[in-house]
């Protein structure tokens, strides 16, 4: 029943992040700019933040596949959980953007992640991204109780504050099952590699970068 209840938290928190946070760009597209950038890029941060405060005690509040794979590479997560919660995080992010088809049939992207320039580009922006994300993460979940408490703030801001600036360029995902999600569905797969590999490669740079920089060892 404990793992159930983890891989469900899991589930709703994705379904929450992908269905707000990609649901704002469809409305944006549908009303013509009511949302606006700045208040797409709000969305993502504010709807991170309250799942991490609603579900982080139940299963660490991942909701992104590669936060899960980067901190099972410094043994902070135990690999036979690995499967189990990004099948829940893909299911939760299907899930939203099915029920999103379903509100806006005619929206042809679902709020998918596509360049706004070249696709090399675009990859060193989600690894930059992604990498800085994922410090910020495992900085503040291995912190003190005070720096616990204030963990979904500090996601929160940071995917805010990257889905800010970088937004429009790349998309700002930094999670592979929010881009898939939407391109499945939407059936546009344009350059998802991008948003499957650089997000996971800069995760675990940054995991492997926090492990350097205090002193811990990666166990084999």
């Amino acid at each position: 029943m404990l793992q159930f209840k983890k891989y469900a938290a899991e589930f709703l928190g994705t379904f929450a992040i992908v269905f707000c946070g990609t649901g704002a760009i469809i409305i944006d597209e549908q009303t013509h700019g009511a949302v606006t950038h700045i208040g797409v890029a709000i969305t993502f941060g504010l709807i991170v933040m309250a799942m991490i405060y609603t579900f982080g005690e139940k299963s660490g509040a991942h909701f992104n596949p590669a936060v899960t794979l980067a901190f099972s590479i410094v043994k902070r997560f135990q690999a036979n959980q690995i499967l189990p919660y990004i099948i829940s995080q893909l299911a939760g992010a299907l899930s939203a953007s099915v029920v999103l088809k379903i509100l806006f049939p005619e929206n042809q992207n679902l709020g998918a992640t596509i360049p706004g320039g070249s696709d090399m580009q675009s990859f060193v922006l989600e690894f930059i991204l992604t990498y800085f994300l994922m410090l910020v993460i495992i900085n503040v979940s291995q912190g003190s109780k005070e720096t616990g408490v204030l963990a979904g703030m500090a996601i929160g801001a940071t995917v805010l504050l990257e889905a800010m600036f970088a937004g429009p360029i790349c998309g700002a995902s930094m999670n592979p099952v929010r881009s898939l999600a939407p391109a499945l569905v939407s059936g546009n797969m344009q350059s998802l590699w991008i948003y499957l590999i650089a997000p996971v490669t800069g995760a675990i740079a940054a995991v492997l970068t926090w492990s350097m920089m205090n002193d811990k060892t990666v166990q084999k």
